[in-house]
């Protein structure tokens, strides 16, 4: 009897524990509704929940975790405004059309290791004898040129940056342009990327390897999504080609801003750029998340004198094929083109820009030659102080053997497009 006494006071006691618990959790979790406005299946949608959003139920816990019923979302906190504390949290999740889902945020002492789909990555060496070394910041003045040290200093020529599908280059050496580097997996490429055994910076990034390779040659132009300016008149290159010592910008400040699991973020300063008689001050921002052939890049400008025209560029060096203007939808314009246009024509690749509609002017194409050529140029309304953002798309044949088909590279850029008009409507529950 006494033993049966015993258990059950034992048992109502594991009882009033397991209420407690459950009650604490309830009492720290915070309930949000997520709604998919829109009858269209998302995959992989952005989903920002501003921190002033977030009531703060434990102080002394500083991470969040997203729970979709027992499931942990991936998710990550941003610090935008770089004032040392963050902004915003951040993840993706899947909808079916008009689909409601509740998550709960609960406060932590750690963060669980989350699958890493998206990698930002920067080197630098010192001097021509030195390694190459990890960084995560940079200043080049306008005498820093490789023409003027005599050496290349940045690993990939400067950052690079990729999620589970794509990767991209930026020539932070003066010229300003974005590259593309195809991917065959969905694992981030290795950190050695564009640096030799002695840690020097080398140019074994052409060569096929089992992660993938740069897939595109850039010439003269901005790539895919890099910009310029362009009047009446002047078509106006940020930047120099690789043939130049001096640069006409001042002061190029660069910054991995985040790098996370779901998202990573680069920031450009362009200061005192000098093209004829005009001295502008550029703002660039750069993002990637997971799931998309694509990033998102944004612009801001100071020092516009009002007759200017913000141009996108999508290279045009092997393509052979017209260019396709799609109006889509209600935000967003799309132009493409689709060939073999890779180095030697060698594999297909579909290539886009999706631009605000509200923002789009038509487009031109650069000269054949000069220092910003071969390339077609989406041309944006833009404003002092007024930023502007738009997508760059890639579709290889070797990520998707799909992508050969002009078509279902169209069909998947105008998906793109659609989902990223669509809207998640997000409220608190409690």
């Amino acid at each position: 009897m006494y033993k049966k006494t015993a258990l059950y006071i034992a048992f109502i006691f594991t009882m009033m524990i397991n209420i407690n618990c459950k009650n604490e959790t309830k009492k720290e979790s915070i309930s949000f509704s997520l709604k998919n406005t829109a009858n269209l299946l998302l995959m992989d949608k952005e989903i920002s929940i501003r921190k002033e959003m977030i009531p703060v139920n434990d102080k002394s816990k500083k991470y969040l975790i997203v729970l979709e019923g027992n499931d942990t979302i991936p998710s990550q906190t941003d610090d935008i405004d770089n004032d040392g504390e963050w902004d915003e949290l951040f993840f993706v999740m899947n909808f079916e059309p008009n689909e409601s889902k509740n998550i709960q945020l609960i406060w932590a002492d750690k963060t669980p290791k989350y699958m890493v789909l998206t990698s930002a990555r920067f080197g630098k060496r010192a001097s021509l004898t030195s390694p190459v070394k990890p960084a995560t910041k940079e200043i080049m003045l306008a005498n820093e040129l490789p023409k003027s040290l005599g050496y290349q200093q940045y690993q990939t020529d400067g950052p690079s940056w990729e999620n589970d599908k794509i990767g991209f280059r930026h020539y932070l050496d003066g010229r300003n342009a974005k590259d593309l580097f195809g991917k065959k997996t969905t694992k981030m490429s290795p950190e050695n990327v564009g640096i030799n055994a002695k840690g020097e910076v080398e140019d074994n990034y052409h060569v096929m390897e089992d992660w993938g390779r740069d897939i595109l040659a850039v010439g003269n132009s901005v790539g895919l999504g890099g910009y310029a300016l362009t009047t009446e008149t002047e078509l106006m290159r940020l930047g120099v080609t690789v043939d130049d010592s001096i640069n006409n910008v001042e002061k190029t400040t660069f910054q991995i801003r985040t790098e996370g699991p779901v998202k990573s973020e680069l920031t450009f300063t362009y200061e005192n750029w000098k093209t004829n008689d005009r001295n502008y001050v550029v703002n660039e921002t750069t993002t990637i998340v997971p799931g998309k052939y694509g990033y998102q890049n944004t612009v801001i400008f100071k020092g516009l004198k009002g007759d200017e025209t913000l141009a996108v560029g999508l290279v045009n060096i092997n393509n052979d094929r017209p260019l396709q203007i799609i109006d889509q939808n209600e935000e967003f314009v799309i132009l493409l083109t689709h060939d073999k246009q890779t180095y030697n024509k060698e594999w297909w690749l579909g290539m886009a820009l999706i631009v605000p509609k509200k923002e789009y002017l038509g487009y031109t194409e650069a000269p054949k030659t000069g220092n910003l050529s071969n390339t077609y140029l989406a041309k944006l309304k833009i404003e002092n102080d007024k930023p502007v953002s738009y997508y760059a798309i890639a579709g290889w044949e070797l990520s998707d053997i799909k992508f050969k088909d002009p078509a279902y590279f169209k069909a998947y850029v105008i998906n793109i497009a659609d989902q990223l008009a669509a809207k998640i409507d997000i409220k608190i529950n409690n």
